[in-house]
């Protein structure tokens, strides 16, 4: 009876979270109506509400997240391969480290907001151009997440396999990869974020469809309930891609300890 009891009381952000966010909303709709405060400043949540059920209505909101998070998830695609091929090659050696990563380290510190339009100029205005910019964000916390976890292999593992004559194939997939895997997840987990990220970026420097291009339209029409409304389908999608990937981490790697497994 006891710990039925004390249960609630381990878990106390059941009700933190839903409170904290009816604070929030409370006072935001109250805080408008008392300050008069224009909408096209800053819209009430009612009225953010009132203009997602409409465009929702209307399909516009769920057609333009559909085209972001194809092109999101698309760029995640080619992001995860190419990390975990490129991430493997540099972890297993030094002289491909020093001659590539480099050159990385350069792509990564270049803004890509800045590069975005030369993308835009050399794929169009088509979806490619957004993949290959969403796939450019993701790219580095793959890569330097399969580096670190590759590295990370307990030597003596190793050793112990190399003393059974494992060949490096096997070392590598009995011993260093099942190692590497939570810092993996770590950073895919963090890469599909950047992936749509990426995708809105380059919805904002040029598109026709996207909820990128749907904010830019309503900002310029002043329709800031309409622009809330584009976020808050931009942070259901976010939230929705990390718990699929929270829940993937669960199920692939049930045998690793929970309180060591990193989870962003």
């Amino acid at each position: 009876m006891s710990d039925m009891t004390e249960q609630p009381q381990k878990r106390p952000e059941r009700y933190l979270v839903p409170g904290v966010f009816v604070l929030v909303v409370g006072s935001w709709e109250l805080g408008i109506h008392w300050g008069k405060v224009a909408e096209y400043i800053v819209p009430a949540p009612s009225a953010i509400v009132k203009a997602l059920i409409n465009g929702l209505k209307d399909g516009t909101y769920i057609s333009n997240s559909l085209t972001t998070l194809g092109e999101a998830m698309a760029g995640f695609a080619i992001a995860t391969m190419l990390g975990l091929a490129l991430g493997t090659l540099i972890a297993q050696s030094r002289t491909v480290e020093k001659t590539l990563y480099p050159y990385l380290i350069t792509i990564q510190t270049t803004p890509k907001v800045a590069i975005a339009p030369l993308f835009i100029i050399w794929f169009g205005f088509g979806i490619a151009s957004k993949i290959i910019i969403a796939a450019t964000v993701a790219f580095f916390p793959i890569l330097v997440n399969v580096i670190a976890g590759l590295r990370s292999t307990d030597q003596q593992r190793i050793d112990l396999m190399r003393s059974l004559n494992a060949t490096p194939w096997q070392i590598f997939r009995m011993v260093r990869l099942p190692s590497a895997a939570p810092m993996i997840f770590a950073g895919l987990n963090v890469a599909v974020i950047f992936a749509i990220l990426g995708a809105i970026v380059g919805e904002f420097v040029g598109s026709k469809h996207g909820l990128g291009n749907l904010i830019v339209q309503k900002n310029f029409n002043l329709d800031t309930a309409g622009v809330f409304a584009a976020l808050a389908c931009l942070s259901a999608m976010g939230v929705s891609l990390h718990l699929i990937m929270h829940w993937l981490q669960r199920r692939l790697l049930f045998w690793a300890d929970s309180t060591q497994t990193p989870n962003v």
